[in-house]
């Protein structure tokens, strides 16, 4: 069959994925075909008895091939939406997860409840999904963005040039705090906090094509919450806090790590899901 109207291509597009075993198969082959096209869902409805060109059919069909084999729609497209803003990612930065808005809400609602903070780092930055929308909705407030990895950074700095805050926030290539001088009236991080033996049985989107050096926080998941306690209180001013994305199942060893650091545990947060996943500590 000559495939050329929008409704086949999306049908045969929703078939091959399927047949590899994905869950959101329309849902998927109706975002590469509007990559692909430049039209919305609502576009392609519309038009779904239009006709596309070879050069489209075929470009479209390499998308496909690309999601079947698991390699994650945010690194096919380029993009992930992150507290309403568009943020551009590729395998040297984790793709932005719905659960760490929670934590740049919670964050940001510290921040403006609390008018006289003026600095924020954020440890870890990757993609600058956290710097970066804090800068946006606290605009009077300086945010510093570090990372190890200075391919993260060339991300994170592009996405901040595209979201128009490259004059409030700086970046840092620095492991942790190896590079920072100065004291912050608010630290931020969603550190590597997989324990080294689950890696392997993530999902291969995650597993095969995400960068492990982001996810991988040593045998128990704790390595850099203890690096992170034994270092941050010569970077925190005297009101300051830190606030940092945890693990479901680590709110008690984390609390643990920070409490033998001599910080206090001020709460733990839930997710949506009633999950365990912010711990704040002053």
């Amino acid at each position: 069959m000559d495939l050329k109207k929008i409704k086949d291509l999306l049908s045969e597009g929703e078939k091959i994925l399927l047949a590899a075993g994905l869950e959101n198969c329309r849902g998927d082959a109706e975002t590469l075909l509007g990559h692909e096209t430049g039209m919305d869902k609502k576009d392609l409805f519309l038009n779904r008895d239009s006709e596309v060109d070879d050069k489209c059919k075929k470009s479209y069909f390499e998308l496909i091939r690309r999601r079947a084999s698991r390699e994650p729609l945010q690194y096919i497209t380029g993009e992930q939406y992150f507290m309403g803003h568009r943020f551009s990612v590729d395998p040297s930065v984790l793709i932005p997860r719905p659960e760490t808005e929670i934590l740049a809400e919670k964050v940001i609602e510290y921040l403006r409840a609390r008018n006289d903070a003026k600095t924020v780092l954020d440890l870890c930055t990757g993609s600058g999904a956290l710097a970066i929308s804090i800068a946006i909705a606290c605009p009077d407030l300086k945010v510093t963005a570090s990372d190890v990895s200075p391919e993260a950074l060339a991300v994170a700095k592009r996405n901040a040039n595209e979201l128009g805050v490259s004059s409030r926030v700086s970046f840092i290539e620095s492991d942790l705090f190896a590079a920072c001088t100065e004291k912050y009236d608010l630290i931020v991080t969603n550190p590597p906090y997989i324990r080294t033996g689950d890696l392997a049985g993530l999902a291969r989107e995650i597993s095969a094509h995400e960068p492990l050096s982001a996810l991988d926080g040593g045998d128990d998941g704790l390595d850099f919450y203890r690096r992170i306690a034994e270092d941050a209180r010569a970077h925190m001013s005297e009101e300051a806090c830190l606030m940092a994305e945890i693990g479901a199942d680590q709110a008690e060893d984390a609390a643990a790590v920070f409490s033998a650091a001599g910080f206090t545990v001020i709460e733990i947060i839930q997710d949506l899901s009633n999950r365990d996943r912010i711990i704040r500590i002053t």
